[in-house]
This record gives structure tokens, C-alpha cells and sequence, in this order.
């Protein structure tokens, strides 16, 4: 690790030569460089490059791992700073232990195929953590089909049905219309003319928005994403591992 250290000080060294820009010290503070020192310096990574190859590629992948963590963190202080409102949320959203002693967030978008692929997988977890509440938060990032099944379902929690149709839109392979929401609504005891009213209500389009604001404060760049407690943000279709593993952490603070 320490070889990799100095290499993408090299690296440092190598990008700011030709500005003679201020660059890190042996002692971790800085330098000057005269004409003559940065072309030995670069000679020397040159070099160093063409006898071992490898060392290019580990420094990348390291300042790669140091990009993701710092972007990590980043996140995490955003959920930090937002947590009352992410996980404050109407009881129709909220699935699992409604009283449970931590709290994930899932963020989905109904015509999301990975968000529908983890339908199983969330039964699954809260199946063995009887401790978890799930808030489930919809963003229709994925375009007007997206913003059509949203709509529509957080319309029908005005009718007590948000789960319901949720379930039934998330289960439907056919293409996303306003017909098609008709009749899916009717087959599952919805009022499809109070359902389509509904979906352009200042209650739904003001949730839609908040949770949509939520997402942007987070960082969020895809669906679905995971938030365990103010621990973990996890994007991505999870298998049952990472999510125990990332819960264990959540319940660890």
C-alpha cells in the first residue's frame, strides 16, 4: 500500500510538471521543483512504468476504491442530514414491522426490472427480520410509462388500494396506458374514474415531488436503491447476503 502511495504522489508529481504547480513531499507536505529535478522525476516514473506495468494499473484501481468511498461518504452524510424525512412516511408505505427498530428505505420505480426482480428478495428479508421497517419511496426515473404507473398507484392510496395496485402494476408485462390502468384498477376492486381523477391531484403530484426531491438530495442514480438506517446506501439489485450484511450494519450504527 505504501508503494502505491508514493506511485500516485508520482502521479500527482507527472500531471502538475508542466505548471510547476506546488505537489506532495517525502514528509506529506509540499515541493518545488526545478527544471532539471522534474525531469528526473519524470525519467524515474517513466521508468518505473515500463519495468513494472502493473504498478499503473494497481494505482488506478486504488484511486478508483478511494473515488467510490469518498463518493460513499458523501452520500452517507446527505442521508444523515435528510433521515427525518426519509424515514417519515405515510403508514401505506411502510411494510414489515410498522414499530421496528430500524428502519430501511427502499427507492424503486414500478417499470423497473431490477426493482421488480427484488420484489422476492424484500419478502424474503423481512420474512427474517421481524425488527425492519421498510419504507418504500417511488421515483419514476425510467419515463412516461414510469410516471404513469406512479401516479396511479399513489392514487390509489387514496382508496386504501396502494399495495394492491402497486402489486398488480409491478406484476403487469403489458405496455403502460392509461387504459391499461382502467382495467387493472377495475379487476382489482379499484374505481378506475376516481383513480385516473385522482392521479393528477395536488396530493399525489406533491408526493411524487417529495420523494423525487429526496432522491436528488441523496445522490440517488438508479433504482432500486437501499438505504439501511443511516449506515449503508446500497444501489442495486441485492441477493439475500449484502442485505442481512448491510442491515447488521445499520443496527450497529
Amino acid at each position: 500500500m505504501k508503494r502505491f502511495s508514493k506511485f500516485l504522489c508520482g502521479l500527482a508529481v507527472f500531471s502538475a510538471l508542466s505548471v510547476g504547480a506546488s505537489v506532495c513531499a517525502e514528509d506529506g507536505g509540499s515541493a518545488h521543483f526545478t527544471t532539471e529535478q522534474r525531469a528526473e522525476i519524470v525519467s524515474i516514473l517513466r521508468q518505473a512504468l515500463k519495468d513494472d506495468p502493473t504498478i499503473l494499473t494497481e494505482a488506478l484501481r486504488s484511486l478508483r476504491e478511494q473515488m467510490a468511498q469518498q463518493q460513499q461518504n458523501t452520500v452517507r452524510d446527505a442521508v444523515r442530514q435528510h433521515w427525518a424525512s426519509l424515514k417519515d412516511a405515510p403508514d401505506y408505505t411502510v411494510r414489515g414491522n410498522s414499530q421496528g427498530s430500524v428502519t430501511v428505505v427502499e427507492f424503486l420505480d414500478p417499470r423497473c426490472s431490477y426493482c421488480r426482480a427484488m420484489i422476492p428478495g424484500v419478502e424474503r428479508f423481512l420474512a427474517r427480520h421481524k425488527d425492519v421497517r421498510l419504507v418504500e419511496r417511488l421515483v419514476p426515473v425510467l419515463g412516461k410509462g414510469s410516471v404513469l404507473d406512479t401516479q396511479a398507484i399513489q392514487a390509489a392510496s387514496l382508496q386504501g388500494k396502494y399495495a394492491v395496485l402497486r402489486q398488480a402494476l409491478m406484476n403487469d408485462t403489458a405496455a403502460p396506458s392509461v387504459e391499461r390502468v382502467r382495467q387493472i384498477a377495475q379487476a382489482n376492486g379499484i374505481d378506475a374514474d376516481r383513480l385516473v381523477k385522482d392521479m393528477n391531484s395536488p396530493a399525489v403530484i406533491t408526493t411524487i415531488r417529495s420523494n423525487l426531491d429526496l432522491a436528488q438530495a441523496i445522490g440517488l442514480d438508479g433504482t432500486p436503491t437501499f438505504v439501511f438506517g443511516t449506515a449503508v446506501i446500497a444501489p442495486g439489485a441485492l441477493n439475500d447476503m449484502q442485505m442481512d450484511t448491510d442491515l447488521e450494519q445499520a443496527r450497529r450504527g
